[in-house]
Formats: C-alpha cells, sequence, structure tokens
C-alpha cells in the first residue's frame, strides 16, 4: 500500500494513521516515491518517520532519483533508515520523468541518463560496503545499513534500453501499469526476465504498480487524482488518459485484477491510492480479505 503523499493537504497525523494502518496488515510493504517540484514531502525525512511509526512492514521507494541527490549523501541517508526499520528497507530507482525536478534543484538535465543512474547507484553501494569512496577520509561513511550489501535495489526501468541497463546491476524492477494491463505486464515482465538472463543474473524481483479508487464514484475520485497529479502533462493529454487509466471499479473487480496478475508473475503489487482518507487502508485491506 502507497502513503498518499501525492495528495493535497497531508499533515502528521493523516501520515501517521497511514503508515500505522498499513503495519497492521495485511500489507507486505509501505511504499511511497519522489518527486520535487510538487507538494509531497520530502522523500529521506519521511521514511525516517515510516520506520519509526512501523515495525513489520517493508518499507519500499516506488523510486528515488539519485541523478537529483549526490550519491553519497543518499547512500547515507538510505543506510540511516535501512537502521531505524531495522532491515526493512528496499529502494526502487530510477532517472525521473520529469525535467522540472531537475530544474527545482539546479541538477543538469544531461545526468538524466541510465549510464549515470548506474554509476551513482556503483557509488552507494561502495558506501554501504565500507569503502572509502574520497581519498583522505579518515574513516568509511556510516552507518552501515543492517542488511549485508546495503537494501535491496529494484529499477524503474520501463523501455527495452532501459531494462537492458538496469539487468547489469538491479535486483529486480519496480514496474508500473498505467491499465492496469496484465497482458501488458506479462509481456514487461518477460522482457525483464530475457535481460537478467541476457546478463547472466539471478532471477529478478517483479513487481508493478497502480493508480486505484474503490465503490461509488471511484473514477471520479481517480480523475481528480490524476488532473493534479499529471500536472507536467498538456492538459489534453490527461484528458485523453482519465477514461482508461487507472484501476476504478468494486472490490471484488480488484480482486480478480489482482489474482491476474499474481498469475502473469509478479511477485508484489503496488496499490497507489488516490485519497488522504486513512480509512482508506481498511476499505483495501478488506476488499483483499
Amino acid at each position: 500500500m502507497t502513503m498518499p503523499v501525492m495528495e493535497p493537504d497531508l499533515d502528521r497525523e493523516i501520515l501517521r494513521r497511514w503508515a500505522t494502518r498499513i503495519d497492521a496488515g495485511p500489507w507486505s510493504s509501505l511504499a511511497f516515491g519522489e518527486r520535487m517540484a510538487f507538494t509531497n514531502p520530502e522523500i529521506t525525512a519521511l521514511l525516517g518517520a515510516c520506520a519509526a511509526w512501523t515495525s513489520r512492514v517493508r518499507i519500499l521507494t516506488t523510486i528515488v532519483i539519485p541523478t537529483l541527490h549526490d550519491p553519497v549523501w543518499l547512500a547515507k541517508s538510505l543506510a540511516t533508515v535501512d537502521m531505524l526499520s531495522g532491515g526493512r528497507l528496499q529502494v526502487g530507482v530510477g532517472v525521473g520523468g520529469r525535467s522540472e525536478d531537475y530544474a527545482a534543484v539546479g541538477a543538469e538535465i544531461g545526468l538524466r541518463r541510465h549510464a549515470e543512474l548506474a554509476r551513482r547507484v556503483g557509488v552507494m553501494r561502495r558506501v554501504w560496503a565500507g569503502e572509502k569512496v574520497v581519498p583522505g577520509l579518515l574513516s568509511p561513511i556510516g552507518p552501515a545499513p543492517v542488511q549485508p550489501g546495503g537494501p535491496p535495489l529494484l529499477s524503474g526501468a520501463q523501455g527495452p534500453r532501459a531494462i537492458a541497463a538496469a539487468a547489469r546491476w538491479a535486483d529486480g524492477v519496480s514496474g508500473w501499469s498505467f491499465g492496469p494491463d496484465p497482458k501488458e505486464i506479462e509481456q514487461y515482465f518477460a522482457q525483464v526476465r530475457g535481460a537478467w538472463r541476457e546478463a547472466g543474473r539471478p532471477a529478478p524481483r517483479l513487481a508493478t504498480a497502480f493508480w486505484y479508487a474503490l465503490g461509488d464514484g471511484a473514477r471520479e475520485q481517480l480523475q481528480r487524482h490524476l488532473r493534479r497529479y499529471l500536472n507536467w502533462l498538456d492538459p489534453r493529454e490527461v484528458e485523453a488518459m482519465l477514461p482508461s487509466t487507472g484501476f476504478a471499479g468494486r472490490p471484488a473487480e480488484l480482486r480478480a485484477m489482482l489474482r491476474r496478475i499474481e498469475d502473469v508473475g509478479a511477485e508484489e503489487v503496488v496499490l497507489v491510492p488516490t485519497t488522504s482518507d486513512p480509512d482508506e487502508v481498511s476499505r483495501a485491506a478488506d476488499c483483499l480479505g
């Protein structure tokens, strides 16, 4: 279950209630992603809070963007979260899809390359291994992560070239389905498995995600969320997407959709809510039985 970080008017109590309810089950992970030029909370600060508010679930970044950050600083921050959570962190990474996020922090848009992402991931792993990554350091950069070698790293890669590049360093993928479309997800997973075999890597972890809304008014709720969240796109493109993007339906229909996605090989599905109401966690849990 994803925290409602892209919804408006969040505060400490809303976020705490979401985190503790997710931790109560049946969810396997508490997830959220990064966006810079928006109203969402800063990712590493919220990761720390969620680590303190929870004790059971994995904590997953659906995507953090290393090319927006100094890799040593990011490695130290994520190792701290791994320590605070007792080794429950899993990190999805990518280059991001919005140039305004790069502009907002003064990062060069030319850094939005998969080769640069791989380089920064390499630096992060060296930090987590205890190497002195900068000449003249008196000691390694800690704290050491609880998980040996650091938290698992999943790639948000989508296209063939990005997937092939990720296969050289990632432990798996943190995918996305706009539909959601099980056939499209199946094809994506097949491409990922093939790239990992070609690279001589162990079988990849396979995860996907999608927006959802339940019950009466579900499509309207989802559309309100998307009109706000997709503000970097041409409004005409957004309006064309609204009728078919995300899942809007009844609980039984969501259960059936999740079974179909499981059947094509997903090890985890990340549900992305379109409301900040903490009762949504219980509604979705009841839906899943």
